[in-house]
């Protein structure tokens, strides 16, 4: 960012330096601060960000903005009633002053993945900016937009919601030219009250930019009707063949590369052979493209972002370029071969929807060997837990799992599904990697002594779960983890 004091000042209508002060950089650790900084205080449940004002000065921070006054703070105050929504109304300004194209990304299950790859997309036209992984809140989303260099063609936001009125405010501060909805399902649905998750998702397009645009899934009744609701203007995209102008079917593994090779000890595709083919229609135009998904659920994500950057501009064969090169960021559906076993590491978070699609995935790269799901609760589903792991146990069932590991609450609504579903195979319920690596050894050197063909296990739950220890004890085993 490119501000000054005096010009943030009056955007908050507080008063101005006699000598202004140039500001570079917002941070919220004052371990961060450095000169040309502004330091916002951030009030937390642990810690309070006011503490860090003598540290961040002296490290060289250049102004501050706090919620109470500060004498002898030694740098320029700022003080407001809110820091947070002071925080969101810099960035609006910053948004202001710059002429990207924003994309403003939600959804329920894949938006961080989305964000990320339509970024690596939309780079093969012009300097394009994201924020960092899930930074997607009240802090998070406006720290990214004000980390921008100003200069940039495509800015990539994600807004991520857990509270009724979150979305209004993150709209609000990035207004989008395009508003992004990738899909809706259960989840944070205890903070969301009785309006519905598709209601939520849909206030992403009531602050759209002047002639922006909402381009949303068509494959979910309700989002559909409540994007409608809205009166902006849209675009709709599907994965499941809708008469829209953006659709996409997948089309099995991509085409093995030059390099690549079928391992004949494991029956596991070799590394590089870890992407699909989908077919796609872009407006009435046909384009084949491989991408870093691997099975129907990939079509939602790819057609999402291509459907974005052909509305930006991009021809086909930039957007084949892009998703050719394009990779998943961490967490998401990583692979890791450790022996005859295809390891899958999704562990960033999980619900309802995610945890579906990504057990469906993971049966397909299974492919007939065994298949192993290490899963953990889906957190911040409120009255709805109980009945939500139910119906996932049964649908785990459906795709006849060779064992499953549980950690976290839940287990017994998830072991419900299962015997409902007809599974009987093996269960452990582990509460520390060290747990979890003693299970394992156990059902390798029994049920699954004679495996000569190998397996895939998918790991995945809510991030509260921290299933990526359990994970680290197979492939990084001199570290067994709590």
């Amino acid at each position: 960012m490119r501000l000054t004091y005096n010009e943030i000042a009056a955007r908050l209508g507080l008063s101005a330096l006699e000598s202004d002060i140039a500001l570079t950089a917002t941070v919220t650790d004052s371990r961060e601060a450095a000169p040309g900084a502004l330091f916002v205080c951030i009030p937390g449940s642990r810690v309070d960000g006011h503490d860090f004002v003598p540290a961040a000065v002296e490290l060289g921070a250049s102004a501050v903005l706090a919620s109470r006054a500060l004498p002898g703070a030694g740098v320029p105050v700022l003080v407001v009633e809110d820091t947070i929504k002071a925080l969101g109304s810099i960035a609006a300004m910053w948004r202001d002053k710059t002429t990207a194209r924003v994309v403003g990304v939600t959804g329920t299950a894949g938006k961080t993945t989305l964000k990320e790859v339509l970024a690596q997309v939309l780079s093969v036209r012009g300097k394009t900016a994201k924020n960092a992984l899930n930074n997607n809140n009240q802090i998070g989303m406006p720290r990214a937009m004000l980390a921008t260099d100003g200069d940039e063609d495509f800015w990539v936001m994600e807004a991520g919601i857990s509270h009724e009125g979150d979305m209004e405010e993150l709209s609000s501060v990035m207004r989008p030219d395009i508003g992004l909805i990738l899909n809706v399902g259960a989840g944070h649905t205890e903070g969301l009250g009785s309006k519905g998750v598709a209601w939520h998702k849909s206030r992403l397009l009531t602050n759209l930019a002047p002639k922006g645009i909402g381009l949303v899934c068509a494959d979910y009744p309700e989002l559909v009707r409540e994007a409608r609701a809205t009166g902006a203007e849209l675009h709709f995209f599907s994965a499941t063949g809708r008469a829209v102008d953006y659709r996409a079917s997948y089309a099995g593994p991509a085409p093995a590369q030059a390099d690549g090779r079928d391992d004949a000890a494991t029956g596991i595709d070799a590394p590089d052979d870890r992407r699909g083919l989908y077919h796609l229609w872009l407006d009435g135009s046909r384009c084949d493209v491989t991408a870093p998904f691997r099975g129907e659920y990939g079509a939602e994500n790819v057609i999402a972002v291509a459907a974005a950057a052909h509305l930006l501009g991009l021809s086909n064969a930039e957007i084949a370029q892009g998703l050719a090169q394009s990779e998943l960021p961490v967490q998401r559906f990583n692979q890791t071969r450790v022996g005859k076993w295809l390891l899958i590491d999704d562990t960033y978070n999980a619900n309802p929807l995610s945890m579906r699609r990504m057990l469906d995935a993971a049966a397909e790269r299974a492919a007939g060997r065994l298949f192993v799901s290490v899963l953990g609760e889906m957190l911040e589903l409120g009255p709805q837990a109980a009945a939500e792991h139910e119906a996932l146990g049964k649908h785990l069932a459906e795709l006849k799992p060779s064992a499953v590991f549980w950690k976290g609450g839940h287990g017994e609504n998830i072991r419900a599904g299962l015997t409902c579903g007809g599974y009987t195979g093996p269960w452990f319920e582990v509460y520390d990697a060290a747990a979890f690596a003693a299970a394992w050894a156990e059902l390798t050197h029994t049920a699954f002594a004679e495996n000569k063909t190998g397996g895939v296990a998918l790991f995945k739950g809510s991030r509260g779960n921290r299933l990526e220890c359990l994970f680290q004890t197979l492939t990084e085993p001199e570290a067994v983890r709590g």
